[in-house]
């Protein structure tokens, strides 16, 4: 049996942004995205400090909005934390748990990422959970059971119904930022493998949106989207220009397929 899966193209800014800059990117996307076919979804995952002015700007528009993290904890005595509640209190619709930056610069397990995926489901956002392997554990073999552990890792915390309002981003750590990117058939294998993974999770599970992060852009974004299992992209540096960010969304609407 095949199922349509719609395509999903987030954007995540990292430490980027001012206001006056952000005002022109978040309208021009805005506009843009009013073109793209109804099966393309679009969100930007903008610094906190920047949620307010996402919602001001984007409300009403065909482009979502979100967090680049969230706190493991409901609330209490964590300086500097930002708690899932506060990110909803913005009409925020996804938080990224688990980025390969938070893993390596925060020491975060991946038993803290299953923690904030669960606390960003309970308030109502979407986690956005990244898994990846850096270019050693690739080169020596290791990418699916790195990839696997990670996603396991969450799954186990989440009930089959809880699993299945998660979308999954796969960014091979040696791909981001170095303007390298997986081959389309790299690409593929991985997504494969968790889709799999998703699937032994319950039926429910398997069609859990599945993203590609690892240095998308415009020139090869329509051969990434046009893979079996690649549902849209996490897109780092070209969600910061308008113009190839919508490129990217363009490429996705082109890519849009039924997917088994």
């Amino acid at each position: 049996m095949t199922k349509l899966r719609s395509k999903l193209v987030v954007g995540n800014w990292k430490m980027h942004g001012r206001l006056a800059a952000n005002a022109a990117l978040l309208q021009g996307v805005a506009r843009g995205a009013q073109a793209l076919p109804a099966g393309v979804q679009v969100g930007v995952c903008v610094p906190f400090p920047y949620l307010a002015q996402a919602q001001a700007l984007l409300g009403g528009s065909r482009v979502a909005w979100g967090a680049q993290d969230v706190s493991a904890h409901e609330q209490g005595a964590y300086t500097g934390e930002i708690a899932a509640g506060m990110i909803v209190d913005f009409e925020a619709a996804y938080a990224i748990v688990g980025h390969s930056e938070r893993r390596a610069y925060h020491a975060e397990s991946s038993e803290v990422v299953a923690q904030k995926a669960l606390r960003a489901l309970t308030a109502g956002l979407t986690p956005i959970v990244c898994v990846g392997e850096t270019l050693a554990q690739r080169e020596s073999g290791e990418t699916a059971r790195v990839v696997g552990a990670q996603l396991d890792a969450v799954l186990a915390a989440l009930s089959e119904q809880e699993a299945a309002r998660i979308v999954v981003a796969y960014e091979p750590v040696w791909a981001i930022g170095t303007g390298k990117s997986a081959t389309s058939e790299q690409a593929q294998e991985v997504h494969a493998f968790l889709r799999a993974r998703l699937a032994a999770k319950g039926a429910a599970v398997a069609n859990v949106p599945l993203l590609y992060g690892g240095s998308v852009k415009p020139e090869n974004a329509a051969e990434l989207f046009r893979q079996e299992d690649i549902d849209g992209g996490l897109i780092g540096g070209a969600s910061l220009k308008e113009g190839d960010f919508l490129a990217i969304c363009t490429a996705a609407a082109a890519g849009e397929s039924v997917a088994g």
